[in-house]
């Protein structure tokens, strides 16, 4: 492995997210694993928004939007990665440092509740499940620096001991689980320039193909009884439905709006303004479902979001009536 392919180890003092984390945006996260590939691929030089075609696939579960993910075969096709699961016998630390080594990333499930990154949350709170990104290990200094969600951190001390489940009490307990591990390793040259857009694009017309069929009629059918359900449970539970449902569909279509403005950019064209635009509206949308639903839930009282519905099932249908014009 030479060094020209190893993986960055950020400053964290230093560090600037990418733009799709910026304050501004309608939903500055999305979920952990997206969010944490967001800034891996950022950090290493990669463009994060050439991969975002999997997005046009999002569907409604049933109980939630589907936790949108970048499908690994997207991520070798545009930059020539490699994730693979890595199978732990050892300790947890004695593997990823191995991968280091060897000049990989890796990603590793652990626990919130030792991550400094989530104060104010999860840290020292909540014992909350995550997959981080490791650049660096020095298991000597007990300190690690690592990718998780939206920014680059470090920790040391208990708490590197807590993640890596070396503290006392992890120690002695006898049925603790491995976590699930992965590893990043670069097996082709990144795609640059037009190449990069023309393998988008074609993963575009493959994600299109399978898109599914009327999710927010799907959703919009099964809303009463989730209405039913939220007016039952306390108020903590509709923190976990919105973040499963209104957060996945509105931060998805936020990013696929921010992808097909890069179509157009690398184009030269604005073909798919329209259908950026449409799908931002989605996004604004949710957002507002989300603050209605969670008045509702306060005041112990259902909400009548048809108007809602509306703009969604609008703006949804104009996204892909216009990619169906221009994306052949």
């Amino acid at each position: 492995m030479t060094a020209a392919a190893r993986f960055a180890v950020p400053d964290p003092a230093a560090y600037r997210q990418h733009a799709l984390h910026a304050a501004d945006r309608r939903w500055p996260e999305t979920n952990c694993y997206v969010d944490l590939w967001i800034e891996l691929l950022h950090a290493n030089g990669f463009d994060p928004v050439a991969g975002l075609a999997f997005t046009v696939a999002q569907d409604f579960e049933g109980d939630q939007f589907t936790f949108f993910k970048h499908p690994l075969e997207d991520l070798r096709a545009l930059h020539g990665l490699s994730v693979q699961e890595l199978a732990v016998y050892d300790t947890v630390e004695a593997h990823v440092a191995e991968q280091l080594a060897r000049g990989r990333l890796v990603l590793v499930e652990m626990d919130s509740f030792y991550l400094p990154d989530t104060r104010g949350t999860a840290y020292r709170r909540e014992h909350v499940k995550t997959t981080v990104g490791v650049a660096s290990l020095d298991t000597a200094a007990r300190r690690m620096v690592y990718f998780h969600n939206a920014v680059c951190h470090a920790l040391e001390g208990e708490d590197f001991d807590g993640v890596f489940r070396r503290l006392p009490a992890q120690r002695d307990a006898p049925d603790a689980l491995f976590p699930y591990v992965e590893f990043v390793k670069r097996d082709a040259p990144a795609l640059e320039g037009g190449a990069l857009r023309a393998a988008s694009l074609a993963l575009l017309r493959g994600h299109l193909a399978r898109r599914p069929a009327d999710p927010i009629g799907a959703f919009r059918a099964a809303f009463p009884a989730h209405m039913e359900t939220l007016l039952a449970r306390p108020m903590a539970y509709f923190h976990l439905y919105a973040f499963n449902l209104l957060r996945q569909l509105g931060a998805n279509f936020e990013l696929l709006g921010s992808y097909l403005r890069w179509l157009d950019a690398t184009s030269g064209t604005q073909d798919l303004e329209a259908a950026a635009v449409d799908a931002e509206r989605i996004a604004d949308t949710a957002k507002a479902m989300q603050f209605q639903i969670a008045r509702g839930v306060n005041r112990r009282k259902p909400v009548d979001l048809d108007a809602s519905f509306d703009a969604l099932a609008k703006a949804y249908g104009g996204v892909f009536d216009r990619l169906a014009q221009v994306v052949r």
